[in-house]
């Protein structure tokens, strides 16, 4: 992985980190759907696992950045493979077509971030 996308990584999580806990205190709607957030990502039918490879393969779709690297973090620590997380990106792609291929180079990236912690 190239310095700049280690960089942009580790300042997507800095910028969540601060943009929670300022909106945690100024924001109703805010702490409300960090409820459903943690509400949805509870095992459940599906495990918590099953849940961020669902959102991961949406991410890649939308091609939402910072939503990859929290999905990859969160199936990761929730005991996900790295085969697993490559499936998941599959499911992005191929329901996203070419324009999604190329938002799971960044997730191959944060992928790797991870596994070299």
């Amino acid at each position: 992985m190239d310095g700049a996308n280690r960089e942009k990584i580790e300042k997507i999580v800095r910028d969540r980190k601060r943009a929670h806990t300022a909106l945690s205190k100024l924001s109703q709607g805010y702490r409300l759907f960090s409820e459903l957030d943690q509400h949805t990502f509870t095992g459940g039918a599906l495990a918590k696992k099953e849940k961020e490879l669902i959102a991961l393969g949406i991410s890649v779709h939308k091609n939402c950045e910072p939503c990859m690297e929290w999905h990859i973090h969160e199936a990761l620590k929730s005991g996900a493979s790295r085969e697993q997380i490559i499936e998941a990106l599959e499911v992005g792609i191929e329901m996203g077509g070419g324009p999604a291929s190329v938002s799971a180079r960044f997730a191959l990236d944060v992928l790797d971030y991870y596994s070299e912690r």
